[in-house]
């Protein structure tokens, strides 16, 4: 009887230890979902929108401008944020807030990209912290899941004026 009741909580332990590899792997390499809070990427992410988010890109190195990515945060590494990529390495960008009068311009250093939030009057990212190591983005969002009435692929930047091309 013995026998059998730690053979029952050994299969057991067995396959909770399986699955959770399982999980791990899963959203490590594939992707999670993911509830977005705050006001830095409004309009295009409202607090509470449930956001899914792949994280094959950033294994294969195929973040662009333009993408919205989940990153863990420069200033508590136990949280995560939610940015858009402005720029990537080598590229200039603006470095100096929108109501600035004079503009001031950098170049993203290699391995690094530069962050900005859709709500620029209302988000903390590269134009105060600098640029943020490649290593940090933990996912790209490419679909909003909830609320339904805005389920679909995100849209574009409403600051598209901020990527330079030069």
């Amino acid at each position: 009887m013995l026998r059998h009741a730690l053979g029952k909580t050994f299969r057991f332990l067995g396959y909770t230890v399986q699955y959770g590899c399982i999980a791990h792997c899963a959203f490590e390499y594939l992707g999670g979902i993911v509830v977005c809070s705050g006001p830095s990427m409004e309009p295009t992410i409202q607090n509470s929108d449930i956001v899914f988010s792949e994280s094959l890109s950033r294994h294969f190195y195929c973040i662009r401008k333009g993408d919205i990515v989940i990153v863990k945060s420069p200033n508590d590494p136990k949280s995560n944020i939610c940015k858009r990529v402005i720029g990537l390495e080598g590229d200039k960008v603006c470095t100096s807030n929108p109501s600035d009068f004079l503009k001031s311009h950098s170049y993203v250093p290699k391995g690094h990209v530069w962050l900005e939030g859709d709500n620029l009057r209302n988000s903390t990212d590269s134009r105060c912290y600098g640029p943020v190591p490649y290593g940090l983005i933990r996912g790209r969002i490419c679909l909003k899941i909830w609320p339904l009435n805005d389920f679909g692929f995100l849209r574009a930047s409403p600051n598209g004026h901020r990527f330079l091309d030069d």
